[in-house]
């Protein structure tokens, strides 16, 4: 049986894309399958009593060391914020290229901290800083020094004992640009470096905890409990920083939508689906329940998906129970459709998660294609025509074609980079000012102005000569040509309308890189939790693939 890849003019809609969910394709989950046989070391443990100093923790295998160097500051309450404003935090990292000296270490120890405002050199990789959960990192560490675990459902509430408010990387603030690294067979899946940084940090918390606690109470302090390590993460903060990424880079959003609609369509192609392989689903499946009760927002947006996908999920279960599903053939393309005439995107996506956990054989493979060489594909066709790129556009951008820019409800956002902390930023164009610097993310309405363009142009007209007399619509003449070769490169949506959700941006992107728990703040941020329930760095030798949904049940 032939199955189609989803159509991307619907796929690609962000109210769809912000329903995605994590997956065994996930950044976290292939880096730690990709590490588990390299060696972990804390090099250096240089805390003073109450936590503060540096620490070092790398991996290492076949002459190569990747060391994540930490520094513990000690702000005051009142400093602490994850404000993009903020200027000293908990606690900054980078991640060193290599063994770090002395030097190294002495040097970084006056840059790290500044963040932002520092500089770092081609050795460091990586660069972020964290804060702590306050009320939860103390309540840790006032019953291990009391010789007491903490109670899990405290800790369940918020899942961390940090919280990072950035990872930096690619040559931001003096660190390594792409090209020096971009050819190492190890980090070449996207985001390992980062990933790699944020879980050291979470064993950092651990040894944090567990160092004050002994140091308070040397006689009856206990160290925190393995299972209770496993499952707490490392929180994040993001905010619109991380939502451009996704429109400025349409050749990887293609690479990483398309991996997950190819395993998704070969999953549904499977005839004869075996007991052992969709037990493994059923497994999953329930182990997963206790994960989404557990998840705590005050978002009121937030709590109705939580609902619809537990309501969703209640009618999945008796839809499998219902008849022996076992042995009918093509048992997960029977699951889908009755997934998509019935459920919630919500839970449509959370399901297409599940349903590649059983297959290392299908997903392992397409891992290798997340990438891009996004230079290779952005020089345009000069030689092409003004017919070729019309027609195009009517394939490609059916609806977009449809939204009318003259209402001021469908232009009433622009993006601009913030001149403080040099990041992306949203505003409103009738209400504040400097829409004169907005930048170039407003693809529906330029790909609407360039077709109209293009409409009373003549057909033989080459591209070349058309962007003689029409330079402005140089980026979008590109992303056009991109759609032709990678149909999943383009948001279908109108990103400056009225309507826009932002967060659904953030969440499209933060389900690739793995995350756990959306806890949205306001429209334009949100709170994760990554690593939740991920295996210790002395377990990745030999560990259960299937961890994310074994989260909170051991």
């Amino acid at each position: 049986m032939e199955v189609s890849l989803r159509d991307p003019k619907i796929l690609m809609k962000l109210s769809k894309l912000g329903s995605f969910h994590q997956s065994k394709l996930s950044f976290l989950r292939s880096f730690l399958n990709e590490f588990k046989d390299w060696e972990y070391k804390r090099d250096l443990f240089n805390l003073n009593q109450k936590g503060y100093g540096i620490a070092v923790y790398s991996f290492s295998k076949n002459n190569r060391t990747y060391s994540l160097i930490c520094f513990a500051n000690e702000i005051k309450d009142e400093e602490r914020s994850d404000r993009v404003i903020a200027t000293k935090w908990d606690a900054a990292f980078t991640l060193h290229d290599g063994i770090p000296t002395d030097q190294d270490i002495d040097r970084l120890s006056n840059e790290v901290p500044k963040q932002e405002v520092g500089r770092l050199s081609y050795k460091e990789l990586t660069l972020s800083r964290a804060n702590k959960s306050v009320r939860l990192f103390n309540y840790v560490v006032d019953c291990l020094s009391n010789g007491q675990q903490p109670d899990v459902n405290n800790l369940s509430k918020v899942g961390y004992l940090y919280r990072t408010t950035a990872v930096y990387g690619s040559g931001k603030f003096g660190l390594a640009d792409r090209f020096r690294i971009k050819n190492r067979d190890e980090i070449l899946g996207p985001f390992r470096l980062e990933m790699m940084l944020v879980y050291l940090v979470r064993q950092f918390t651990f040894d944090q905890v567990n160092h004050i606690a002994k140091n308070r109470n040397p006689d009856l302090a206990v160290q925190l409990d393995p299972n209770i390590c496993r499952n707490l993460g490392i929180g994040n903060s993001t905010g619109l920083g991380m939502a451009p990424f996704i429109v400025n880079h349409p050749e990887l959003l293609n690479n990483w939508i398309f991996a997950r609609e190819t395993a998704l369509k070969k999953i549904r192609q499977i005839e004869k689906v075996s007991n052992k392989d969709f037990n493994i689903f059923k497994d999953c499946l329930i182990k997963s329940l206790k994960n989404v009760t557990s998840w705590h927002t005050e978002s009121e947006y937030q709590n109705n998906k939580i609902k619809s996908l537990l309501n969703d999920l209640e009618k999945f279960i008796v839809f499998l129970n219902k008849g022996s599903l076992e042995n009918k053939p093509f048992l997960f393309n029977e699951i889908y459709t009755w997934i998509e005439d019935n459920l919630n995107d919500e839970c449509i996506e959370y399901i297409v998660s599940m349903m590649m956990e059983p297959y290392d054989n299908i997903v392992n493979p397409l891992l290798k294609n997340m990438s891009a060489d996004e230079e290779s594909n952005f020089n345009i066709p000069i030689d092409r025509t003004v017919e070729e790129l019309r027609n195009i556009i009517e394939k490609n951008y059916p609806d977009i074609l449809k939204i009318d820019f003259s209402k001021n409800e469908n232009n009433q956002n622009f993006w601009f980079i913030s001149k403080n902390k040099e990041e992306p930023r949203l505003a409103d164009r009738y209400k504040d000012h400097g829409s004169d610097l907005e930048q170039p993310l407003a693809i529906a309405r330029d790909i609407k102005k360039l077709y109209e363009i293009l409409f009373i142009s003549k057909n033989s007209l080459t591209i070349g000569k058309f962007l003689m007399d029409h330079n402005e619509f140089r980026h979008v003449v590109r992303r056009a040509f991109i759609t032709e070769k990678f149909p999943y490169a383009e948001i279908q949506d109108n990103t400056i309308g009225s309507n826009l959700m932002p967060i659904d941006m953030l969440r499209l992107k933060l389900s690739f890189f793995g995350a756990l728990k959306f806890d949205p703040r306001s429209d334009k941020w949100l709170r994760i939790c990554m690593f939740q329930g991920a295996p210790l760095p002395n377990e990745l030798k030999s560990f259960d693939s299937h961890w994310v949904y074994n989260s909170l049940n051991s």
